[in-house]
């Protein structure tokens, strides 16, 4: 069922793993897609190729979500092209998991400039530019649940998103934009499962009720849902998309 006829999606990551499971699902939902990504223009060509394949519109953009010069280019490239911006969707996002005694100031600095930063650049940008009605789906993280040893830096920098959501939920309110975060748990991508021993990643699949790690696709239908204007009256919400892990 296209839920999303006639809107106009920016996907943030969306390159690659959860990101473009979510712009491939969005389009197939009926909305235009701005498939954003960092440094892979191949795989983010790939993504714009796919959407088109099946009847849809998409095109691709490449920022760093941390600059804000570069966060107004996107903007200004996506409304020019599709003529307005309805969605937000804030996937893009890095892990680094150490130990806090092991943490440089250079893994610190990189994971909140990405994961907050580029969070709060893309949200500023779209307080005054995007569609009345439009709506918002920032990525937290259900680790923020557990207290599992060595994601310390990588939670609070997702403790972050989840209260910047709840304000900002409250600043555009007015304006029918609905704000929510999404948490997934462990997911097969390779944000996740990149250099994890095997007996880890069943370890961490077994939390689920499940047994298993979750899919994108689980994490993308639920992107889909919030995006439509069945979920309007949801907002500053944060939704734990972990199958029961936490």
């Amino acid at each position: 069922m296209e839920t999303l006829n006639g809107k106009v999606v920016l996907v943030t990551g969306a390159s690659r793993g959860i990101g473009a499971t979510i712009a491939n699902q969005i389009a197939e939902a009926g909305a235009k897609v701005i498939v954003n990504y960092s440094g892979n223009k191949e795989a983010a060509d790939k993504v714009v190729e796919q959407i088109i394949a099946k009847g849809g519109d998409a095109i691709a953009v490449q920022t760093d979500v941390s600059k804000t010069d570069e966060v107004k280019n996107l903007f200004d490239v996506a409304i020019a092209h599709f003529g307005k911006i309805d969605v937000l969707v804030n996937n893009a996002g890095i892990m680094i998991t150490k130990l806090i005694k092991d943490t440089t100031d250079e893994d610190f600095t990189r994971q909140f400039d990405i994961n907050v930063k580029g969070t709060f650049n893309t949200m500023r940008e779209a307080a005054t530019r995007l569609e009345n009605n439009g709506s918002i789906i920032n990525f937290s993280t259900s680790v923020n649940r557990i207290m599992l040893p060595s994601y310390a830096t990588y939670v609070a920098t997702k403790a972050a998103v989840e209260q910047l959501t709840r304000v900002f939920s409250k600043e555009v309110g007015s304006k029918g934009i609905n704000v929510n975060s999404v948490s997934p748990g462990p997911t097969n991508t390779e944000l996740f499962t990149n250099g994890k021993p095997q007996e880890v990643i069943d370890r961490l699949a077994s939390l689920s009720a499940f047994n298993r790690l979750g899919e994108p696709d689980d994490i993308a239908k639920i992107v889909v849902f919030l995006a439509s204007d069945n979920a309007k009256w949801i907002t500053a919400q944060n939704i734990g998309v972990n199958g029961g892990m936490a």
